[in-house]
């Protein structure tokens, strides 16, 4: 019997767009691309047109940055072929999922351009009249990273030399002025919020989904960042698309983060848990066995989201295993301490002292990082102020508080370093 669609999905966005079918079974499927114009050409074994398979078509958006439209039709018997017509040429990866959540089988499309997205670039693009992180990216482009900057897939490659902010036209400047020194830049916070795309993190009893509130949230501390002076805020994800975890983390070290903060929304299986917690990083285990439950939890979102573990290659699998140093953590406690301690004055916390455990994305290894659970929407009432537009707002000024005021007190050790 052929195998039965039960959804499609698709999630555009700047970096790549993935395409999701969604089956009752495991089916094999085969592609390749052309030119001249470009397309995706994919062969799917094992199924039959269906109602479902013609949603598709219908749910290409007109902004998609990859995809101009879709052809699907019978090719052979038991074999469906879908033509996706491209709008550059791109570095596509075809793989499935089995099961897992919510979710049956996946088969799933994603589309990367063949220049990989630099996360410098969204910096520059942010910011392209402002002279202050003109600087950030000219040291980045004469100093670049020594670490892998962006995860490739087959068929990509990454811009050699990072976007510079445009500078005003001015007079020539009198000879050579040295190269600007750490602390003459300004402090960049990478944030993250948690999931995202396929993975919509926790569901409240409402239906509020943990991913929209954390973007939602992270939106408004970027503003509240990018108001200060001599400080800027760079988001991991920036729409609703699935971001994998080692990718989180290479793109902080990539602009050279000062912190990191992942945000996320706690839930449990019980209405009656709330409050807020603050986790950091642990070399030898978990603080407790909520946080170790919850770093459990957080790491699969690799799974749920969907991640082809056959292309991860050697340098990867260095950043998933690689340990954070002691000074990392040492730092991550004292800023978790202080935004914990902000956060405490508007919500109730749910751990009075900073946690630690294994989370995944939390590993990089010179750049204090923390992960922020601001209440549990699996609570009704913490619902409901995550909801609420005022109650984001007050978080996010908490946060900002909790950042300044370790700053304040710290150069914090990207800028030591």
């Amino acid at each position: 019997m052929a195998a039965t669609i039960l959804a499609v999905r698709t999630w555009p966005a700047d970096e790549y767009t993935r395409v999701t079918l969604e089956m009752d079974s495991e089916l094999k499927a085969e592609h390749f691309t052309l030119e001249n114009p470009n397309r995706l050409v994919v062969d799917i074994d094992g199924l039959s047109m269906s109602s479902k398979l013609d949603d598709l078509v219908s749910k290409i958006r007109p902004n998609d940055p990859y995809i101009a439209s879709v052809r699907i039709g019978q090719n052979r018997p038991d074999v469906v072929r879908m033509v996706l017509d491209l709008k550059q040429p791109i570095a596509p990866q075809v793989f499935t999922l089995k099961p897992i959540g919510e979710y049956k089988y996946r088969l799933v499309l994603d589309l990367y351009p063949q220049v990989a997205q630099d996360p410098l670039v969204a910096i520059a693009n942010s910011f392209q009249d402002e002279d202050p992180l003109a600087d950030v990216l000219e040291n980045l482009a004469q100093n670049p990273p020594s670490t892998a900057p962006v995860p490739s897939v087959e068929g990509q490659k990454l811009p050699t030399n990072p976007p510079i902010a445009s500078k005003p036209t001015a007079p020539p400047e009198p000879p050579a002025m040295a190269a600007p020194t750490p602390s003459s830049r300004p402090v960049l916070v990478a944030l993250d919020p948690g999931h995202g795309g396929e993975d919509p993190g926790a569901i409240g009893p409402r239906g509020t989904r943990e991913k929209d509130i954390v973007l939602s949230i992270a939106r408004r501390l970027k503003k509240l960042i990018d108001a200060q002076p001599n400080m800027r805020a760079y988001l991991t994800r920036d729409n609703d698309y699935f971001v994998p975890l080692h990718v989180r983390v290479q793109k902080a070290r990539r602009v050279k983060a000062d912190l990191f903060i992942s945000i996320h929304a706690d839930a449990w299986i019980k209405p009656s848990a709330r409050g807020s917690s603050i986790y950091a990083l642990s070399q030898n285990g978990a603080t407790s066995t909520t946080a170790r439950l919850l770093a459990q939890k957080e790491n699969n979102a690799d799974l749920i989201g969907g991640v082809n573990l056959g292309s991860h290659n050697k340098q990867v699998a260095k950043v998933l295993l690689e340990l954070s140093t002691t000074a990392q953590i040492n730092d991550s406690m004292k800023v978790g301490g202080n935004v914990l301690s902000e956060i405490g004055k508007i919500n109730r916390l749910h751990k009075k002292s900073v946690e630690r455990a294994g989370f995944a994305v939390l590993k990089a290894p010179d750049i204090p990082s923390i992960l922020v659970e601001t209440a549990f929407i699996s609570n009704p009432e913490e619902e409901r102020l995550l909801r609420s537009s005022s109650h984001q707002d007050r978080i996010a000024r908490a946060m900002l508080t909790g950042i300044t005021g370790y700053f304040a007190s710290s150069p914090g050790l990207a800028r030591r370093a």
